[in-house]
């Protein structure tokens, strides 16, 4: 009986399965009973890269309207410290989500 042998994925496999890195997560904003809209825009125009002002309010009025929002997403490392910055900065994370 012939024993099977275990088989390395290819080399255009191996190099797909290196380039993943880290599993992209989403950073969620929830709403709460004491921050403010300007505190909300503030916190994600300062801490999240390439966010404007006017996408920061766009996101506040969702955050406020339906209880939540997705702020940023992307690699997870990246996710773990605007998460971090942002719960620092008084906002209401949810845990992060994998995407």
């Amino acid at each position: 009986m012939a024993t099977a042998t275990p088989t390395r994925p290819s080399p255009t496999a191996e190099r797909q399965l290196h380039r993943l890195g880290y599993p992209h997560c989403k950073v969620v904003v929830l709403d709460d009973d004491f921050n403010t809209f300007q505190h909300v825009v503030k916190m994600l125009v300062k801490v999240v890269p390439g966010m404007g002002t006017e996408q920061a309010w766009q996101l506040a009025h969702q955050i406020d309207g339906s209880g939540s929002a997705v702020v940023w997403s992307g690699p997870q490392e990246q996710a773990e410290l605007y998460h971090q910055q942002l719960g620092s900065g008084g906002l209401t994370m949810a845990p992060l989500e994998r995407s």
